[in-house]
């Protein structure tokens, strides 16, 4: 095992040429903070296109799939060879906590400790990171031909899993084919709620065909927490297969799948 923090791709070009970057706060907080909808830890690879992430939670019911274009960025040199950052999430959360959505971040990560320097808003903050080999590997993503994929409204999703919380632990995602509609449902003991999202609450529908899972309402609830009410979100959706969540941020120029493994019925 690796006893350093970052692995690269080309160790002697490594040490040859400093990673460095600067970007808004709000879209390098937005790049982990969805990532921590599902995990705690992390690899960050810094690539010659921009951030990405790949991980999966503990119980392998959740995985997120994320990246952030150099274009994102206002200034981005990834060095020499793919650089893999073993990062504590929570960590950077608080220290881009420090600073405002429109302040410049400023990142360096020091070629002889291997740690980085941010910067935010003038105050300085060597973090120390963690070894990638310690952290699970980055998860295939799964081959799904799933027959329904539609946009929705981040707001319906929200309003409907918040729903769905107050009364049952699972929920039900199904697309109706004939009548050109998602709806959203769970049934508890004794409660129950529906959430009907057609074209008239901005349903755009991609593919067409029926569709009806269920799934975590925990898991579905950590997910959305990433989701925004003004946010566009497509949902690809099967028979009790994994259902996929697609959004963007960072102006388009960051993007997020998340997978959520289904709960198969017993009916």
């Amino acid at each position: 095992m690796s006893s350093t923090a970052v692995q690269t791709e080309d160790s002697e070009a490594s040490n040859s040429t400093t990673v460095q970057f600067a970007i808004q706060q709000q879209h390098l907080k937005a790049f982990v903070s969805n990532a921590r909808t599902l995990v705690d830890e992390a690899r960050i690879r810094v690539t010659e296109e921009g951030l990405t992430l790949r991980a999966v939670d503990p119980a392998n019911v959740g995985m997120i799939d994320e990246r952030l274009l150099k274009e994102a960025f206002k200034s981005y040199h990834p060095g020499n060879g793919e650089a893999i950052l073993g990062v504590d999430l929570e960590r950077v959360a608080d220290v881009l906590g420090m600073g405002g959505a429109t302040d410049i971040v400023s990142v360096e990560l020091d070629a002889e400790t291997r740690k980085p320097h941010f910067n935010v808003d003038g105050l300085e903050y060597t973090l120390a990171l963690i070894d990638p080999d310690s952290i699970r590997q980055e998860p295939d993503l799964p081959d799904l031909d799933l027959p329904a994929i539609f946009d929705v409204p981040g707001s319906e999703i929200i309003r409907a899993v918040k729903a769905a919380d107050m009364v049952a632990d699972h929920i039900r995602f199904h697309y109706d084919e004939d009548a050109g509609e998602a709806v959203i449902e769970a049934d508890g003991d004794t409660d129950s709620v529906e959430v009907v999202v057609n074209p008239d609450r901005g349903l755009e529908v991609i593919e067409s065909g029926e569709a009806d899972s269920l799934f975590s309402v925990d898991y579905a609830k950590d997910i959305s927490k990433a989701f925004t009410s003004s946010s566009t979100v497509c949902v690809e959706l099967g028979g009790e297969f994994p259902v996929k969540f697609h959004f963007e941020y960072a102006d388009g120029l960051g993007s997020v799948t998340n997978l959520l493994a289904p709960r198969v019925s017993s009916s």
